[in-house]
């Protein structure tokens, strides 16, 4: 098979590429940009195009699929010569169907937890030795690339991203994987540029309900209260239905501990109540491919959770710092409640960076009240030029602070709030002090490891 990526470089499109490459196809690509990581990574796999840019005379008629990526516009030069020879030309999520259409395939949505979830099923498939193909959002430890394919795997893992398919196609990526188990973590109005109402971002989960194949099994959240509208609102007869809520657990010493009946308490290396959650979803899930409750909490024990979800820094006796892909108000809410928990006698300071499309909308900042009460300090950073890149009207910060209320101190200089960050631990000496910092950017910049190594270090 010989496939083509128009925008090859994207973070998703790479891994796909790489994926394909180690199947066996011969795999060509473009892109006008290319960053690291993807860039090494396609370098490394012989992937990488030789001139940046669009070149439609790569585009012939031996092609067996070009695939389409969400940084491709419609007017693309190479898109445009593919259509003209009527080549099949997929989008990502399309061809990842086109993949996996002969097997039993997993899909996990929601406006949180995707990863995470899809992480803790992979994580205890490979411990318990079953074998999937898989997608999902992050690099995970103990896999080499976040997407994999193969002639031989039955199951295949697919998080189930809500935003749209590609330039020329504009249902949500998930409306196309069609689960034999569907999964629905939570439902949180997101992505306001594509859904400007929350009612009509709910619908597309009663949509994704509706698409899950005859016989098979709806696995959802019954303690989100939008969850479980729409799984309720749908009559489906020909599928099952498996709600879940929190399972039962137990803080000691800085450890979570899953009570069970099975086999005694069972601890685990992640922790906070959306996790909890996650956890039970990812085994209902795995029971639908044979996995034994004793196997799965076996296997989740070792689970260190996927990058950038609240992950471990540094830390020492009196000071942890964490960095979470926390951006949306319920992940600000759950991550700091998780913190909180996990350490209740450690003053927890929390910064978050607005740098979703969402997020930067004016209208949409007022779901932020109150979102970041339970920390003591908390700083809201976001950037200017963002605000540019993303054609946003300007910001001001006493509309910041209005919108989140109760102490909070915003900023629009990151080097600012890292020096502040910094005397706050100069001022505070031995008392036990968290830092989480939250984003699904980098804060422009900031070196999370650096940061924690000077806080630690001093």
């Amino acid at each position: 098979m010989k496939v083509h990526f128009i925008a090859i470089g994207g973070s998703a499109m790479h891994n796909l590429a790489l994926a394909l490459k180690q199947k066996g196809y011969t795999v060509t690509g473009s892109d006008d940009e290319i960053f690291d990581p993807a860039r090494t990574r396609l370098q490394q796999a012989g992937l990488l195009p030789e001139k940046e840019g669009w070149h439609p005379d790569r585009i012939t008629t031996d092609l067996d699929a070009v695939v389409l990526g969400m940084h491709a516009r419609i007017d693309n030069p190479e898109l445009l010569r593919a259509q003209e020879l009527g080549l099949k030309i997929y989008s990502y999520p399309e061809y990842l169907y086109e993949q996996s259409k002969d097997k039993l395939r997993i899909v996990i949505g929601g406006s949180h937890g995707k990863t995470t979830t899809t992480a803790m099923i992979l994580h205890v498939l490979q411990h318990v030795g079953i074998e999937a193909d898989y997608m999902v959002g992050a690099q995970l430890k103990g896999f080499d690339v976040m997407v994999r394919l193969s002639e031989t795997a039955k199951v295949m893992v697919l998080e189930g991203d809500e935003y749209l398919t590609s330039p020329i196609d504009r249902r949500p990526k998930f409306h196309l994987y069609r689960p034999n188990v569907g999964i629905i973590t939570g439902i949180e109005w997101d992505h306001i540029n594509v859904f400007p109402t929350f009612d009509i971002y709910r619908e597309q989960f009663a949509k994704y309900i509706d698409l899950i194949e005859p016989k098979g099994t709806l696995i959802y959240c019954d303690d989100d209260a939008e969850v479980h509208r729409v799984a309720t609102e749908n009559h489906r007869t020909d599928i099952q239905k498996l709600p879940y809520v929190c399972p039962d657990y137990v803080v000691e010493d800085g450890i979570t501990y899953l009570r069970s009946g099975l086999h005694g308490n069972t601890p685990l290396r992640v922790f906070g109540r959306h996790n909890l959650l996650n956890l039970t979803a990812a085994r209902l899930a795995c029971r639908q491919v044979g996995v034994t409750d004793e196997q799965f909490d076996a296997a989740i024990s070792s689970f260190d959770g996927a990058s950038k979800r609240l992950e471990l820094v540094k830390s020492n006796a009196n000071c942890a710092v964490y960095k979470d892909f926390a951006h949306a108000p319920s992940k600000l809410r759950a991550t700091i409640h998780a913190m909180r928990e996990q350490y209740p006698d450690r003053k927890l300071i929390a910064c978050m960076e607005l740098h979703t499309f969402s997020s930067l909308t004016q209208e949409f900042l007022q779901q932020y009240r109150g979102t970041m009460d339970k920390a003591d300090i908390r700083f809201v950073y976001y950037s200017k030029h963002a605000l540019q890149l993303k054609k946003l009207p300007d910001l001001d910060p006493v509309q910041v602070k209005a919108a989140f209320g109760n102490n909070i101190e915003v900023f629009t200089d990151s080097k600012i709030m890292v020096d502040k960050i910094l005397s706050l631990f100069r001022t505070n000496g031995n008392m036990p002090t968290n830092l989480l910092m939250m984003s699904s950017g980098n804060f422009d910049g900031i070196d999370f490891n650096q940061l924690a190594n000077t806080i630690i270090t001093d």
